[in-house]
């Protein structure tokens, strides 16, 4: 009893708080899934104790990360953060340099503790072993059984997180959101692209199909006018970039500080966070039951080579095994370029991974996709002269500075090659940056598409300015490569933010 009144306590300290009162079929599942972990900690260590202790911590762990996530990122926490666990395993570096050394030896000498405390407690008994099995089966077959039943019909049928989880509480809702994204079906497979028109002679500039597109989504980009405030931050590149573009303008990016996958599927694959439903949180884990979708398959199956070229582990997230699956031709990952100085900066600076594109460029052939995700600007943006919000704003600003570099010697690269070009430059999210940045409205991060002719910069005959979420830009891109297909729809804004 005062292991679920604990957890209780804990379950009402969660963020955010839009419902005062916790609803039945929440509390039920809260219930029935501590009585489960009671019951596998148990079945563990053969001491009451100990599972109720272990059980409590949980909770406590599960309470502190979720509003320590909200507080960052604007977001509690969702069931597919759970499969980040792998990858804190396989890239501690990637995680554990976001927090400070003093932390980390916190939670070291607290894992320590508690795997000599459960090593002494112990029981060899096997009597409170299988008693522990089996409060663990019957709680968890009375968990499914809930699941599964009509009360539990009408319950979280579309993604509402903030409210859901004041409605039903933090394990409730991990529960629900995981069954109802196990539940999702993939869609159908998408429709090939149509042959290639025949042009009128001449061919108008928005008939010009291009033979490259090069697609840039940048770590952490956004508008410094909008994070630091003084007109004197405007970055020249982008501030040229907008005057010349055929299309600009916001990309409306659901994610605050965090989950470039987001970003990078809806570019990628078109499909909305409300055709996505609960697979919206991390669209990867499902994305091959997808792979018609994406750019580089539908391109390819009219012509186009890609190439995915990300200065990292493609490991991360999948990639190694995904991109492949949905046509890319080619992987570039970290290996292919000069590891970082000893000292230095952890990752491979924009600038570099844009001269690698700028090679791509010179030795494509045939018509060719090369989608970019930079990685220079990704946190935590300690400055090497103060470490205080001051000093991580300038860092941040140095690292912008360089993806600014980089988008204007694509540009004048592109202008020069004398190709049919297409250059479409984003921001995956806002940065995310203790005593400068908070979650709030707005997320949104800039975008640019730049066409290109035979004879340099198309300049004007383009719409201008349109906010587009990432799934329309990935329509806008379709639209460029076939005008037929353009869906006006696609680029309205998320409806939390029209």
């Amino acid at each position: 009893m005062a292991m679920m009144v604990a957890s209780l306590l804990l379950d009402a300290v969660v963020r955010p708080h839009t419902v005062n009162v916790r609803r039945w079929q929440g509390r039920v599942l809260h219930a029935l899934i501590m009585t489960t972990t009671f019951g596998l900690c148990l079945a563990g260590s053969g001491n009451v104790s100990v599972a109720a202790v272990l059980s409590i911590a949980l909770m406590a762990l599960l309470t502190v990360a979720s509003n320590a996530k909200y507080k960052m990122l604007g977001e509690p926490l969702v069931f597919s953060d759970l499969a980040l666990i792998a990858g804190v395993v396989r890239h501690p570096r990637f995680y554990f340099t976001a927090i400070s050394g003093r932390q980390r030896v916190m939670l070291a000498v607290a894992a320590l503790i508690a795997l000599a405390a459960f090593m002494l407690l112990f029981s060899t008994q096997l009597q409170p072993h299988l008693a522990g099995v089996g409060v663990l089966l019957v709680s968890g077959l009375a968990s499914l059984s809930l699941l599964r039943g009509r009360r539990m019909k009408s319950v979280a049928q579309a993604p509402d997180l903030a409210n859901d989880l004041a409605r039903y509480g933090l394990l409730a809702t991990l529960l629900l959101y995981w069954r109802r994204w196990r539940l999702t079906q993939d869609p159908q497979p998408c429709p090939a692209l149509p042959p290639e028109p025949q042009p009128p002679t001449p061919t108008p500039p928005e008939l010009i199909i291009p033979e490259l597109i090069i697609i840039v989504q940048c770590e952490s980009f956004a508008d410094p006018v909008e994070i630091a405030g003084p007109a004197q931050h405007a970055l020249p590149g982008l501030t040229n970039a907008r005057a010349t573009a055929w299309q600009w303008g916001n990309l409306d990016v659901s994610g605050f500080g965090a989950y470039t996958m987001r970003t990078e599927y809806g570019v990628l694959f078109g499909r909305s966070e409300t055709e996505l439903g609960f697979r919206q949180y991390d669209p990867f884990l499902t994305a091959h039951g997808e792979a018609s979708y994406a750019l580089s398959a539908r391109l390819g199956a009219i012509g186009y080579r890609s190439a995915f070229v990300h200065p990292h582990d493609m490991r991360f997230y999948n990639r190694d095994q995904l991109m492949p699956a949905v046509g890319f031709d080619r992987l570039i990952g970290e290996e292919a370029f000069a590891l970082a100085a000893p000292g230095g900066d952890r990752y491979i600076d924009d600038r570099t991974l844009g001269a690698s594109v700028i090679d791509l460029i010179e030795k494509a052939v045939e018509p060719t996709l090369i989608y970019t995700v930079t990685m220079e600007n990704h946190g935590p943006w300690d400055s090497d002269i103060a470490r205080d919000p001051r000093g991580r704003l300038d860092a941040y600003l140095r690292h912008l500075e360089s993806g600014d570099i980089m988008l204007t010697d694509l540009i004048e690269r592109l202008s020069a090659h004398g190709r049919p070009a297409l250059l479409v430059f984003f921001g995956d999210h806002r940065p995310s940056i203790p005593g400068v940045t908070a979650p709030g409205n707005e997320r949104h991060t800039p975008y640019v598409l730049l066409r290109f002719d035979a004879d340099g910069p198309i300049r004007d005959g383009g719409p201008g300015r349109i906010d587009l979420t990432p799934a329309g830009l990935h329509h806008a891109i379709l639209g460029c490569v076939r005008p037929e297909t353009a869906q006006t729809g696609a680029i309205a804004l998320n409806p939390r933010e029209a």
